[in-house]
């Protein structure tokens, strides 16, 4: 694999895994909005000519969920996602020597809200609402592009590492002394490390026999209540103010977003990458945090790691 066709490369996943395949000699092209990318979703014959002969396609093209779910933000959510795999099927339905391997974002939000068991790829269960009709939505245009390729669904949990990722406001809030459990604290958080994110997208390629949905998240996943403290320790806070659901609900509309992302229980098990061998290099959250403070300048998230 020498050649990468990146989708989305702007936002914080895409600039990592760019990079990261940048690092190890690959030649990386990206397609996107802006005049930066090497072709534009508007020149519908420069992306095919792209995507021609590239080993490997990679689309994360999205529109952030961090924010309300009114009618327009929801168009926006739901467009950016369907509409640009659907565009990207088209093209490479069209390219005489196509990718052996289409990987396409999708969101472990897909499953449904989880305290019982794990949802893994073979027996976890869809939920329902907004934000799981976008996710089965998403991967339906996928699967049923009309091109040969071997296609991946990519579950990918709730991202963390320095400098992006989910983790700066949860930092913010411990911060300022909201640091502890939201809600009853026993919803789960699943997660996985940016790190780990570039490192299953190569796995993937590297096994033939991958193929449909995979989940992206870390083994050991926690409560919201083992998460907070996590970060209060790794800020070196002892305690923390609980933010109760209502004042979630209230927080959530002054600063534009869903109390979705913090109150779901999201219980995601990465069954594919566990039978393939995967190993995780950022396995537990406090190995994680602990990388992340470390790579984060000191003004920016102070530390105390003992």
């Amino acid at each position: 694999m020498n050649h990468v066709v990146i989708c989305g490369a702007s936002g914080y996943i895409g600039q990592q895994l760019r990079d990261a395949l940048e690092a190890i000699g690959m030649e990386v092209r990206t397609i996107g909005r802006g005049g930066s990318s090497d072709a534009v979703w508007s020149d519908e014959q420069g992306v095919v000519d792209l995507l021609n002969g590239a080993d490997l396609v990679v689309n994360l093209a999205g529109r952030s969920v961090s924010c309300r779910y009114n009618k327009r933000n929801a168009d926006e959510i739901f467009s950016s996602r369907v509409e640009t795999t659907a565009q990207l099927g088209r093209a490479l339905a069209r390219t005489s020597q196509p990718p052996s391997l289409w990987v396409n974002a999708s969101t472990g939000t897909i499953y449904r809200d989880a305290r019982d068991r794990p949802m893994d790829e073979k027996s976890g269960e869809l939920g329902k609402g907004f934000s799981v009709a976008v996710a089965r939505a998403w991967e339906q245009e996928l699967f049923d592009a009309p091109t040969p390729v071997r296609k991946v669904a990519l579950r990918m949990s709730i991202v963390l590492g320095a400098g992006g990722g989910a983790i700066n406001p949860l930092i913010n809030l411990a911060r300022m002394g909201f640091g502890g459990k939201m809600g009853d604290g026993r919803q789960m958080f699943s997660w996985v490390h940016i790190d780990d994110v570039v490192r299953s997208i190569t796995h993937i390629a590297e096994h033939q026999d991958i193929a449909g949905p995979v989940n992206v998240a870390t083994p050991f996943p926690v409560t919201n209540d083992e998460m907070m403290r996590e970060v209060r320790a790794t800020l070196g806070r002892r305690r923390g103010l609980p933010t109760p659901s209502w004042m979630l609900q209230f927080g959530a509309r002054i600063i534009r977003t869903e109390t979705e992302l913090v109150l779901k229980s999201r219980w995601v098990e990465p069954g594919v990458l566990a039978d393939t061998g995967f190993q995780f290099k950022f396995p537990t959250l406090d190995s994680a945090l602990e990388q992340i403070a470390r790579e984060t300048p000191r003004g920016l998230l102070p530390v105390a790691l003992g």
